[in-house]
């Protein structure tokens, strides 16, 4: 009986795969296809938690297979199942269920209407996934499932202008959160010398004993799980967020971020909790954290005009307190806490268009007058001075802007040397020095070979840093993101020596992604009279296939679960040594800005308002 966990992540991708044979024309198929997979897993998940709950509700832990082995890493498949992730599948199955249905009909004759359930159930796939994971790289393939899906979904109207922008935007947090897992399994695995499964993290002795030799490493990881998390979820530094996720279609907005995917966040943090609840400072922080995103949700939800912006705020402020919670060691009622969140905001988003119907009637016949709050009682700059603050949503989108973004900007406009030509002369005679050096490293001194590995990783930083704020070439900005790759290999190997096995694991996924992609952009050329970055040209409207293909290759180069370059960066990683934070550091930066950057050239290319005039297009909402 217990291995029919497995089932949780095999009956969604069988919807997955049916779902993407069957022909846009028939939408019955369809939406019957994914509500009965989604109906079928709520059956099992019922039987099975009912006989799980029958039998002492005792933890189940299953190691399925490696994906890759050797003497010091093992990348394994593990899957774990217990109160919590009895309650993520409970949630999800009845929730997705109810939307599936309900989308139905409410996205009749849409253009999109195979596309849109094909990435429901791709979302529910990484959603399951994630709930009965046993490890951080088994979580870290749904986690990257959810950020691909969640784009998609946000930029379900690809012919407007303002989803495809937000879309960008939200993957780019997202991505700040997939290098916070990646950093989390790094230092995990030179902490216990293995890739620690969330079973043994139960073991309080062998926690504790870890944390102790390790105190700021510990300290460390705990700081980027809580990264990964509130990125996730949407809190404080990255609340803004969530709002812009709603450009999407009404019910994916309820399903996903209202109830699903704003909750997985908590989720890691109370999968993760027997690591850090001996981290007194740590659960303090993320108290005060919670309370901090709280309060200002809270307020900015106040001043909001959209309805869909409301109940966004409303929910990231009810998950500032889940987060308390959590840190409280309240675990269950944590549970009882994200279960009746989720629900409410679903039921909330879809009725949303009712209730504005119901608040304009009600003030035109049964206006009420404003009494007196307790706001009324503040000085009045105290007042005002939060409710512009509120208003302006307290400058958190500036503030990444600011310090975050636009320094990126400004480097990258000083590397204008940098050409389609001779980008590959650079950096050939560059790599060809570096790989002599690397399998001579007897020929220099040990001072050059600590910082070898540092120069060449900073080098990556900046190619990347180029490709990523280029708004002419697109050939230019696709061929630095695969010389990004080489130069991290390339500093890898001077740490410690790679053989050709593992550069075969991350390189080859890079090679076949990279010629496909330059080979759909040659064949856009070749049909298109111009293409660039400097706006967004909407051709799959007229290229939906070359488009598909180049969605491919931007996930391999991006490291997605599907190609080698997935593993292939575990693997970088577990060559960095535990005093090697700068350079864990670099290479963090590089795989972030790598993602976005291949994410911002199909976006860029193939979404969008249609630069042809005779084709229709929305124009800009804001």
């Amino acid at each position: 009986m217990e291995q029919l966990v497995n089932l949780f992540v095999l009956i969604p991708l069988l919807g997955f795969i049916i779902g993407l044979v069957i022909p846009s024309q028939k939408e019955g198929a369809l939406s019957k296809i994914t509500y009965l997979t989604i109906g079928i897993q709520l059956i099992v998940s019922l039987v099975f938690i009912g006989w799980w709950i029958w039998n002492g509700s005792n933890v189940i832990n299953l190691k399925e297979f490696s994906i890759f082995k050797t003497v010091h890493y093992d990348f394994y498949i593990d899957l774990y199942f217990d109160k919590i992730s009895a309650t993520y599948i409970l949630i999800g199955a009845v929730l997705t269920f109810l939307i599936t249905v309900y989308s139905r009909y409410y996205l009749h004759r849409e253009e999109g209407y195979k596309r849109f359930f094909n990435t429901i159930m791709f979302f529910y796939l990484g959603y399951s996934i994630v709930t009965v994971s046993g490890n951080l790289e088994t979580l870290f393939i749904g986690w990257e499932v959810l950020g691909v899906s969640s784009f998609l979904l946000i930029a379900f109207y690809r012919d407007r202008y303002l989803p495809v922008k937000n879309a960008v935007k939200v993957f780019s947090i997202y991505r700040i959160g997939d290098v916070g897992v990646i950093l989390a399994m790094w230092l995990s695995h030179h902490m216990w010398n293995e890739n620690i499964s969330f079973y043994k993290l139960n073991n309080y002795e062998l926690v504790h004993d870890h944390i102790v030799e390790h105190s700021l490493v510990g300290l460390f990881v705990a700081i980027v799980i809580f990264i990964s998390a509130a990125a996730k979820s949407a809190q404080l530094p990255f609340s803004s967020w969530l709002p812009r996720a709603m450009e999407g279609p009404t019910p994916s907005s309820a399903i996903f971020y209202g109830s699903l995917s704003v909750h997985m966040g908590a989720f890691l943090l109370m999968r993760t909790y027997p690591f850090w609840e001996q981290q007194i400072s740590f659960r303090i922080f993320v108290i005060l954290m919670g309370i901090a995103t709280s309060v200002m949700a809270t307020l900015t939800a106040r001043v909001q005009s959209s309805i869909k912006s409301q109940i966004a705020y409303s929910s990231v402020a009810q998950i500032g307190l889940i987060f308390v919670e959590i840190a409280l060691g309240w675990e269950t009622f944590a549970l009882i806490h994200v279960a009746g969140n989720a629900f409410l905001r679903t039921y909330q988003l879809l009725v949303s268009p009712s209730i504005v119907s119901y608040k304009i009637r009600e003030q035109q016949y049964h206006f009420v007058p404003k009494q007196r709050t307790l706001e009324d009682s503040w000085p009045k700059r105290i007042e005002y001075t939060l409710y512009m603050l509120s208003l302006k949503e307290w400058n958190l989108d500036s503030i990444m802007y600011k310090y975050m973004w636009n320094p990126l900007k400004k480097i990258g406009s000083r590397w204008s040397f940098l050409t389609f030509k001779n980008v590959y002369v650079f950096f050939a005679g560059a790599f060809i020095l570096g790989m002599i050096l690397s399998f001579n490293q007897d020929w220099i001194s040990p001072w050059w070979r600590f910082c070898l590995p540092l120069i060449y990783a900073f080098i990556g930083l900046l190619m990347v840093i180029k490709a990523f704020t280029e708004r002419a070439s697109v050939r230019l900005s696709w061929s630095l993101i695969i010389t990004n790759h080489f130069g991290i290999a390339l500093a890898i190997s001077f740490n410690e020596h790679f053989d050709a096995l593992h550069h075969f694991w991350y390189l080859g996924g890079v090679i076949v992604s990279g010629l496909l992609g330059y080979a759909c952009i040659q064949r856009l050329r070749s049909l298109e009279s111009w293409v660039s970055l400097d706006q967004f040209y909407g051709h799959v409207y007229e290229h939906p296939k070359i488009g598909f293909m180049f969605l491919l290759a931007c996930l391999g180069v991006s490291g997605f679960p599907i190609t080698p370059t997935f593993v292939g960066e575990d693997l970088i990683f577990s060559h960095i040594k535990e005093d090697q934070l700068l350079l864990a550091f670099l290479i963090s930066m590089s795989l972030i800005i790598n993602g976005l950057a291949a994410i911002r050239i199909y976006a860029r290319i193939f979404l969008g308002p249609h630069v042809k005039t005779y084709h229709g297009s929305a124009k800009r909402s804001s």
